[in-house]
């Protein structure tokens, strides 16, 4: 089943109602909001934390790739040379956090 992992913003009837008309068999995993008359309940809190556990693991790697690796942006001409931009971004990535994982111990050493 897809999935579809989102925070607060993307809330309400309406939005609901386009996302699962436009892609059929979606599970939303969109964080609930509270409001000033009505706080969100312990369950609503517990079940945000869990959403967040999974959102936060893919949001570390785009700020990772917006920090340290001039950006998201990506300035070429043509889809074949841009592709080859992004794999070559992704694979820095990769082996940055590879070697970070070394320095923790918590990477096989692969030599």
């Amino acid at each position: 089943m897809n999935r579809l992992w989102a925070d607060s913003a993307y809330t309400g009837a309406e939005l609901h109602g386009q996302i699962t008309a436009k892609y059929s068999g979606i599970s939303l995993q969109i964080h609930e909001k509270g409001s000033k008359g009505s706080p969100l309940t312990e369950e609503q809190k517990t079940a945000n934390r869990e959403k967040s556990r999974v959102r936060a693991r893919i949001e570390h790697i785009f700020a990772h790739m917006s920090g340290s690796m001039q950006g998201m942006q990506i300035r070429s001409i043509g889809r074949e040379r841009a592709c080859c931009v992004i794999g070559l971004k992704n694979l820095a990535y990769n082996i940055s956090r590879y070697t970070t994982l070394l320095r923790l111990g918590r990477a096989p050493c692969m030599v």
